[in-house]
């Protein structure tokens, strides 16, 4: 995927409030007095992106870049809120605010929601922002090629248009994640009238939405630049223009960012971020995110079929060296198939540890006392897989496996996995919507549709399909744990590391939140003098 992803799971109770009035979101300016001075000249803001991004068309981005153009041009239903941590803001993930919808209303039974809109949204367009448009958002999503799984998992059964400002959405089952899911770029409502004009595949290149900025220019080979939508319906933005480059290297997006010709860079390496610290002129954020990184051992496939097999292996990881001498202490150590600041995380079941003596002992109680050997499949684009691979492969060695690594091209092995006949592959997963019935579901679920090393277990998919119909958190954390601890045993990854969101930026550059979905908000931001 995505890849790509999320957000925190809703508390039960939060799902019977109603939501009134327009509170500071995703895509509001978090203090009105900070609005712009006009008088002064325009302010504008450079970001170092590494990629140039794919399609504007929120039902089929799934990466970083095309993600970020996405959220710059359109609005949601709903948003999330923010909270101030350590002195920075992160998205608070178990709350959520009002966006294009002022207000919401939820059944009894919990399969019905209905929306009121904002009367004065409108469109870049200048056409109003209505119910059919939502309708009609809805109806492009389902038709998608990759965002209809994202339909199908929220379990929307019928959307009714009750009049210009009111739409209702009907549920198969009651779904915990609902409103969650709304507040996904892939949800963002769409300008009906350009697009039956234009037609579909004018989104490919071209935004047709309600956000604060217009895709002024899309070049993936080289840059991106926004102009911010002074009319608005929240208020015009604080920066005038937006530019992203696209740099693949991170170095010169380092360079550029320590001689202050960008504001600010993501993808920043671990290795980098003492001298950057060391920048007067810097600020660098490292948050811990729900991005992380696995090694998957295809079940189906010998010797990993067996899982004794599986669990030597996880005890010949050298955890420590990893987050180390790879990451620079930039990553925390994964201990479940479930990121650590996720709702109904537990690391209950984890009993790995760096020890080789206990990895003899499982291969020979299975008949591999002299030894078995493996390819890896690496997909290229990640220094630290590399790093990583190189390191268990020594290790390996020592319990007589022989690890081959095959180096394949990024967009091969994502072909590849697709195909699920890999036997070993590294990868990493970022859940937008941080909930483990998201995660699991597209990943260690027997139907996941991420599932590539072919996992299954009849008991966790019986855990995971009672917790997704549970609606009280605390039994669903429960079941949860259960899941976590029965895939923990079976070993089907060997858990490597939780990244941490990295982000370099001058210091005159205000407004910076961090988000889940690792997506840069650029509405809230400010550029000082």
């Amino acid at each position: 995927m995505k890849k790509h992803q999320w957000l925190a799971g809703l508390a039960a109770s939060a799902l019977l409030l109603t939501a009134v009035g327009c509170s500071p979101n995703a895509n509001q300016k978090p203090d009105a007095s900070a609005a712009p001075d006009q008088s002064k000249k325009d302010k504008i803001i450079t970001i170092a992106y590494s990629d140039g991004g794919t399609t504007m068309d929120p039902a089929e981005a799934s990466d970083l870049t095309s993600d970020t153009l996405v959220v710059a041009a359109y609005d949601q239903l709903v948003t999330y809120g923010v909270k101030t941590v350590d002195g920075g803001q992160v998205a608070k993930t178990d709350e959520i605010k009002p966006m294009l919808a002022k207000s919401w209303t939820v059944s009894d039974d919990k399969l019905t929601y209905t929306f009121k809109l904002q009367e004065n949204a409108k469109f870049q367009s200048g056409n109003p922002v209505t119910a059919d448009s939502v309708a009609f958002s809805l109806d492009h999503l389902k038709n998608s090629k990759a965002g209809s799984f994202l339909y199908q998992l929220s379990g929307i059964k019928a959307y009714t248009v009750k009049d210009a400002q009111t739409i209702s959405i009907q549920l198969e089952k009651e779904n915990h994640t609902f409103l969650q899911m709304l507040a996904l770029y892939n949800f963002s409502v769409l300008d009906e009238k350009v697009i039956k004009e234009k037609g579909n595949d004018f989104l490919t290149k071209n935004a047709a939405g309600s956000g604060p900025f217009t895709i002024e220019k899309w070049d993936p080979a080289s840059e991106a630049v926004m102009t911010a939508n002074k009319n608005y319906w929240q208020g015009a933005p604080q920066v005038d223009k937006v530019t992203m480059k696209f740099l693949k290297e991170a170095s010169n997006r380092v360079m550029l960012l320590g001689k202050g010709d960008v504001d600010l860079a993501i993808e920043i390496p671990p290795k980098d971020v003492t001298d950057l610290k060391n920048n007067a002129n810097l600020t660098v954020k490292s948050d811990a995110s729900n991005r992380i990184l696995y090694f998957a051992l295809n079940t189906t496939k010998k010797p990993f079929d067996n899982v004794k097999v599986r669990q030597a292996l996880a005890y010949a990881v050298p955890y420590d060296q990893l987050v180390h001498d790879v990451m620079y202490d930039q990553a925390k150590q994964l201990k479940s198939a479930v990121p650590s600041n996720t709702p109904g995380y537990s690391d209950s079941g984890f009993i790995y540890k760096h020890d080789l003596d206990k990895a003899k002992q499982l291969l020979k109680e299975v008949g591999y006392e002299n030894g078995l050997s493996f390819d890896l499949t690496l997909g290229s684009g990640f220094q630290d897989w590399e790093d990583d691979a190189v390191l268990m492969q020594a290790e390996f060695a020592k319990i007589g496996v022989t690890m081959n690594i095959q180096k394949v091209a990024r967009a091969q092995f994502l072909q590849m996995q697709r195909e699920r006949n890999l036997t070993a592959y590294i990868s990493k997963w970022t859940s937008f919507v941080n909930d483990p019935s998201y995660h699991l579901g597209f990943l260690l679920y027997g139907k996941g549709t991420s599932n590539y090393g072919n996992y299954k277990n009849a008991k966790v998919d019986e855990l995971w399909e009672k917790a997704n119909n549970e609606p009280d958190q605390a039994k669903r954390n429960e079941m949860y744990k259960q899941a976590q601890e029965l895939i923990t045993a079976d070993a089907p990854w060997l858990y490597l590391y939780e990244y941490n969101r990295i982000v370099g930026m001058n210091k005159n550059l205000k407004g910076y939140v961090y988000y889940p979905d690792e997506i840069l908000r650029f509405y809230p931001m400010s550029k000082g003098q």
